[in-house]
């Protein structure tokens, strides 16, 4: 899968021409996103990182206290991505838009889906994108129990709905041509199934294996928003049927 690149270079020269730059957060930081997307979060390491910037593992330490709070700092780093939608807007457009730059953001990057998997939100970048996401619902009429339970859905949803896109562009960029050619290959492989064992496999098989990663992300999207839909409109008749 193609993947947004960072133009910033991780050992460039300062404005005065020499090769030293100050170390500190910002830099590591910078520099293990740049190689997040070059070698993968299984790769990644301390010293890598303090081989492409030219210094001795233990300066790091200095700075970032150990592997798990840079993690923890990339997940913040990338979630300052995000680009929230109007609030004008109704609240299941919002959450469209939300959700459709959530799975941008992550895309735009390697191994995000297990990044953020693998790291709890503390740094105030994640925090924020939370907080907005509870305002938002809070807006719309939820119920506060409600609240934490409908945005870990959709946060799950859209993790989920990302890690298979990768998984399965991977694949494909591994064993195949293209994206394109994978899925006439497994279409092929589905139809010369027995049909009386996989009658249903082998008539989707085009749906199946030709993806619309768009149309599927957001058809998903609408299912649940609906689903929130229908019960805020219970949860509001509820409220009016209470004795006053």
């Amino acid at each position: 899968m193609a993947r947004r690149r960072i133009t910033w270079l991780p050992n460039s020269v300062n404005e005065e021409g020499t090769g030293h730059i100050p170390l500190d957060r910002v830099r590591i930081l910078e520099t293990a996103l740049w190689l997040l997307d070059e070698i993968g979060l299984k790769e990644l390491s301390m010293r890598k990182i303090a081989d492409k910037l030219g210094v001795k593992t233990a300066s790091l330490y200095y700075h970032v206290k150990d592997k798990e709070e840079l993690m923890q700092m990339l997940s913040d780093r990338i979630s300052g991505e995000m680009v929230w939608p109007e609030i004008s807007l109704s609240w299941q457009e919002q959450i469209y838009q939300w959700a459709g730059q959530f799975r941008r953001v992550l895309l735009s990057h390697r191994d995000t889906v297990e990044l953020f998997r693998q790291t709890i939100a503390m740094g105030y970048e994640r925090l924020t994108q939370i907080e907005k996401l509870f305002q938002l619902l809070v807006s719309a009429g939820f119920s506060d129990s409600h609240v934490p339970w409908i945005a870990s859905m959709l946060k799950n949803y859209v993790l989920g709905f990302v890690a298979e896109e990768d998984q399965l562009q991977a694949i494909a960029k591994n064993h195949y041509s293209s994206y394109d050619e994978m899925g006439n290959q497994y279409d092929q492989f589905y139809r010369q199934l027995p049909e009386e064992r996989f009658p249903n496999m082998i008539r989707l098989a085009s749906y199946t294996t030709k993806t619309n990663w768009e149309n599927e992300f957001y058809f998903g999207l609408s299912v649940l928003i609906d689903g929130f839909s229908v019960k805020l409109t219970e949860g509001n008749e509820k409220k009016s049927m209470r004795p006053t």
